[in-house]
């Protein structure tokens, strides 16, 4: 695992996942390349793809505060 990967993955889960866990959902990180990590989002936040959007945009800047070597986050189905 790249130490992109393992900032990334810290990020979104010690920091920013307790607040989906919180509404039942959940996030995974599937892979960090060129600027974009890719995610698969669960749970409640699975379903919906204006939820998906909302969620998603409000995750990529805070992960970008915290990483910014990531550029995009995109959800991967």
């Amino acid at each position: 695992m790249s130490d992109l990967r393992a900032r990334v993955e810290h990020a979104l889960k010690a920091e920013i996942a307790p607040a989906l866990e919180l509404d039942g959902g959940g996030i995974e990180v599937l892979e960090v390349t060129n600027g974009v990590a890719s995610v698969r989002l669960s749970g409640v936040c699975a379903g919906c793809p204006a939820t998906i959007m909302t969620v998603l945009t409000q995750l990529e800047s805070e992960l970008r505060a915290k990483v910014p070597e990531v550029e995009i986050l995109e959800a991967v189905p």
